[in-house]
């Protein structure tokens, strides 16, 4: 049984919640009501969910070593020598394969895109991974794609104010996550993440800026546009840009005071107020719409 707890762990089921982001279609699109459409949205899912598991123990096969002498991960069960990393490369296929079964029940376009998710995903941690600012443009590639499987690759008509805003959000969840590292790890943070040599805080302080900003008032300017109100059947939308901005200054605020920032679905279980903001969004968009 032990066993069988390492393996599941190796796969970070608490990470699925990123996941989520493939579902926002269905919202956007006006899709909840239609059963096949639904259906394939979670199929898309939860063949995420598989190929992100995926990647993670992937990842930890070849970083074992690396991982036992960093300060968080070196309890992940590769790095502890619960789960051997032979054993954590053939989970890594398994796992692979069957999100690529499961997403041929949402559509070939899912799959395709489950493909692709795969295929950057093994690249960047074969050597993307140690180039700056593309480490954190392929992350957020990794999310549009996501999103991508949730609309396109369901049968829904995928909206650019939709990838928009996605992608800049994830690019500045990216950029935290390394300042949130820099600042975690100290002089030690390069020999933990070989790219963290290569960013400043300075750099990284602007990048989030600039990514918030921009994220922040491409979603006004989606929430208040007369299309945006044509589309939807309400101009109300607009209401829902506080919790953004709540949200947004949250999560900065945590970064820099906190020592927060690393990981997203961290620190949504542990501030309650960041917790809040993505709930208030998240109910106030479903009200409006639905």
């Amino acid at each position: 049984m032990s066993r069988l707890a390492a393996l599941l762990e190796l796969m970070r089921p608490r990470q699925w919640v990123k996941n989520g982001f493939v579902l926002i279609g269905l919202v956007f699109g006006h899709a909840w009501r239609e059963r096949a459409l639904v259906e394939a949205a979670l199929a898309a899912t939860g063949a995420f969910c598989l190929a992100s598991s995926a990647v993670y123990a992937f990842n930890d096969a070849r970083d074992a070593a690396q991982d036992r002498g960093h300060p968080d991960k070196r309890g992940r069960p590769v790095a502890r020598g619960a789960v051997s990393a032979g054993d954590a490369g053939i989970l890594s296929v398994v796992l692979g394969v069957a999100a690529l079964a499961l997403a041929l029940l949402a559509s070939p376009a899912a799959a395709a895109i489950i493909a692709a998710y795969l295929g950057i995903s093994y690249t960047y941690s074969l050597g993307l991974k140690r180039v700056p600012v593309l480490d954190v443009v392929v992350i957020a590639a990794g999310f549009m794609l996501r999103l991508l499987a949730g609309t396109l690759g369901v049968g829904i008509a995928p909206s650019a104010w939709l990838f928009a805003c996605g992608f800049l959000l994830t690019l500045f969840l990216g950029f935290a996550k390394r300042r949130a590292e820099i600042a975690r790890l100290a002089e030690d943070a390069g020999r933990h993440r070989a790219v963290l040599e290569r960013y400043s805080l300075a750099f990284l302080d602007r990048a989030t800026i600039a990514c918030a900003l921009g994220m922040s008032l491409a979603y006004a300017a989606y929430s208040l546009s007369s299309e945006t109100a044509r589309l939807h059947g309400t101009a109300g939308l607009a209401w829902t840009l506080p919790w953004v901005v709540l949200g947004t200054g949250r999560y900065l605020y945590r970064l820099h005071r906190r020592g927060g920032g690393g990981d997203p679905t961290e620190e949504l279980l542990r501030d309650p107020l960041l917790a809040v903001a993505v709930a208030g969004w998240l109910a106030t968009v479903l009200w409006l719409i639905g």
